[in-house]
This record gives structure tokens, C-alpha cells and sequence, in this order.
């Protein structure tokens, strides 16, 4: 069932939530932001990635970096070599990503014992 946006007293979606949802589509997915992270120092080729990551399957990584080049962050180069080479790196709108991945990042690591320790979690009574 989809998710339905919080409706104004109009019945349209909110501008926040848009742009929210919108976000959470685009780089939502599993490995979505850990193929921008790996790709933030150029390029690489899909094996590279894959080792990079390690535990992803090469549907899941397939399947990302597709969805990341349709939403233009990536791009895909194949070079005309036998075996082929393909090459993938984040495009001028894929590189504004970054300072939000290592924002992401930088409050994971200040508040990672909260994380861990449950402190962060509700009291549900």
C-alpha cells in the first residue's frame, strides 16, 4: 500500500513532505548511499564497488546502480574493450550528495552509543 502524505486541510500534500518523500525515494534504497560514499574519490568499475561494499549481492548492486543512474547521480561509461569495462562514477548532481552522506555520517558517529545502547529509543507505555 502506498504511503500517503499528510494531507492539508485542502487535501494536497504538504511542501515538507514532498520533498521528504521525494528523498526518501530517491536515495532511500539499501545501498543507495554506500555506492555515492564509495564513489566520492572517482571512479570505479562494478567488481571494484562490490569488494568495496562486500556483503551486497550483484542483483542488489546492479539493481542501485541502475536506479542511481535514471535519477542522473551516476554515470555509466563502457568502453569498447573485450571483456567490456564499464565505469561508473557520480555525476556534477551526484557529487552535491556528498556533504549530506558525510553529514549523515559524522551524526552517526557522535551519537552511536545512543544508537547501540537503546538510549535513543522511545519509552512506549
Amino acid at each position: 500500500m502506498p504511503h500517503k502524505a499528510p494531507a492539508k486541510k485542502t487535501g494536497e500534500p504538504t511542501r515538507e513532505f514532498c520533498a521528504i518523500h521525494t528523498a526518501q525515494q530517491l536515495i532511500g534504497g539499501k545501498w543507495t548511499l554506500i555506492v555515492v560514499w564509495h564513489l566520492r574519490s572517482g571512479r570505479l568499475r562494478f567488481g571494484e564497488i562490490e569488494r568495496a561494499i562486500g556483503d551486497v549481492s550483484q542483483k542488489a548492486l546492479t539493481d542501485a546502480l541502475k536506479h542511481l543512474d535514471g535519477a542522473g547521480l551516476i554515470t555509466r561509461t563502457v568502453f569498447a574493450e573485450v571483456p567490456p569495462r564499464v565505469e561508473y562514477a557520480l555525476t556534477p548532481l551526484g557529487r552535491t550528495l556528498l556533504p549530506i552522506v558525510e553529514a549523515i555520517e559524522t551524526w552517526i558517529e557522535r551519537h552511536q552509543a545512543d544508537l547501540t545502547s537503546g538510549a535513543a529509543r522511545p519509552v512506549v507505555a
